[in-house]
């Protein structure tokens, strides 16, 4: 049977070829990116990832921070450390777009088994972004219900907005990586003016509590208190998490690891720092009472050219995250259901977020989500990194990727010891409080746990290998 990588998406089980796809869209799906298509650079990666960070989910997580009582610069301190420790999974596993041009979903069939991959981690990738997508739209929604009140005073209905504005964002999405390229480009100027300029009428309203002294000196009723430190932290660091496995999805076209590792730790960082900022300036200057600064700007009395400007960095701003998060969670569910194709599958999971958006009540669940996601995926990511790391030592057979009975088959498609210590991991979890930031020591303890055992099990069948020769041993 020929184990070639195929150059369009077909079935590893059954060769019947994919649906056809639109040729108007991105061809490329789980198959690699050629090595003449990959030139991205690090400052188109900035402005694609910066966007994405600068976004209204950021800055309501960052609102909603502070509202739980943690101190201004304590929401923002919280927010930057959940991404940046994300991040270092993020970026190393990211490397495998680099490398091999692949969608970071497909290179998890190397370290967990193609059986695991498709069918456990697709799933819940392909569920985590429909999620992500449905609380980006209703955070976004919630702040053009609030400019659409001040400016015509009018309240349409939130779910309405939300789906209509939901399939607003899908549509770009579906058109592939030059649309999310394309629209980073443009976004990325103007959301930097309209933010800086809505921040400036932050700092400068009269109301008492807004001035930059009073926002920076806000210590909220829980202050720096680790407790609620410690839960914002592990929530912002579980949302990261959970994409991890699709960090090589944007970088696939990069031109080489030193253009991704700038590009996307720089614009993590600036982005995430932006976000939280704005989000936690807005939350502190109403002295905790409201967590959307985007409710709170129409409430400063501004004029229609200011709510105008508000529903633009709105639109953009949701765009931006939300065309990733539909354009990764289809690549994620392309590696399960191989025949739909990567336009197909983004077009499930798009459906899937914009219902979604339709439960206002994922707004209040989002920690308890966040929590769930992080209690699987830190545990997996740990394994995966010490897969790739410390037992592959970051090499990749690429072709039997797609070869359902190659090496990747591990037993019946599944790498037994990997997901021993992924379950190990999540039950170990669920007993750690969020004090001791379960995220990073959980990913930490599985991944050596799997190292080690991955090498005691090498070393056993190497001793046991048939016809091996073996030499006596002698006593001192």
């Amino acid at each position: 049977m020929t184990t070639d990588v195929p150059h369009r998406q077909s079935s590893d089980d059954n060769p019947s070829p994919a649906y056809r796809q639109p040729k108007s869209v991105e061809q490329y799906g789980l198959e690699p990116i050629p090595d003449d298509q990959r030139t991205v650079r690090w400052y188109d990666l900035f402005q694609i990832i910066f966007n994405v960070m600068l976004n209204p989910g950021l800055i309501l997580i960052a609102g909603l921070a502070v509202v739980s009582g943690l101190s201004f610069w304590a929401a923002v301190v919280a927010q930057v450390l959940g991404v940046l420790i994300a991040f270092c999974a993020y970026t190393v596993m990211a490397t495998v777009g680099v490398d091999y041009g692949l969608p970071g979903i497909v290179s998890t069939r190397a370290f967990l088994g193609i059986a695991a991959s498709r069918w456990l981690i697709s799933l819940l990738r392909a569920v985590s972004s429909a999620f992500w997508f449905a609380f980006q739209t209703l955070a976004g929604a919630m702040g053009i219900l609030a400019v659409l009140d001040a400016w015509l005073g009018v309240r349409p209905s939130l779910i309405a907005v939300s789906i209509a504005f939901a399939v607003l964002q899908a549509s770009v999405a579906l058109f592939g990586y030059e649309s999310l390229k394309w629209l980073s480009k443009v976004a990325f100027p103007v959301k930097l003016v309209i933010l800086g300029y809505l921040l400036w009428l932050l700092a400068n309203h009269q109301a008492p509590g807004f001035a930059p002294s009073e926002v920076f000196a806000y210590s909220g009723s829980a202050g720096w208190k680790w407790a609620v430190f410690a839960v914002w932290v592990n929530s912002i660091a579980a949302a990261w998490f959970s994409q991890v496995t699709d960090a090589a999805d944007c970088c696939r076209y990069s031109k080489s690891r030193k253009d991704m590792w700038i590009g996307t730790m720089a614009a993590a960082l600036l982005g995430t720092a932006g976000s939280a900022f704005f989000g936690a300036y807005a939350a502190a200057a109403t002295l905790g009472t409201t967590a959307n600064a985007f409710e709170v700007i129409p409430g400063l009395g501004v004029g229609p050219v200011t709510l105008i400007l508000v529903l633009v960095v709105l639109i953009l701003d949701n765009w931006t995250i939300n065309v990733l998060n539909v354009y990764t969670g289809g690549l994620a569910l392309t590696n399960l259901a191989t025949r739909l194709g990567r336009f197909w599958s983004t077009l499930v999971v798009a459906a899937a977020g914009s219902t979604l958006a339709a439960f206002p009540a994922l707004i209040d669940g989002f920690s308890d989500f966040m929590s769930a996601m992080g209690n699987v995926f830190a545990p997996v990511v740990g394994v995966l990194l010490a897969d790739y790391l410390v037992i592959k030592r970051g090499r990749i057979d690429v072709p039997a990727l797609f070869d359902p009975h190659g090496p990747y088959r591990y037993t019946a498609g599944v790498n037994i010891p990997a997901l021993v210590w992924s379950a190990v991991g999540a039950l170990t979890f669920l007993a750690l409080p969020d004090t001791i930031l379960p995220i990073p020591l959980v990913a930490l303890a599985s991944g050596a746990g799997y190292a080690l055992t991955a090498k005691v099990l090498a070393a056993r069948r190497h001793a046991t290998a048939p016809g091996e020769l073996r030499l006596p041993t002698h006593s001192a």
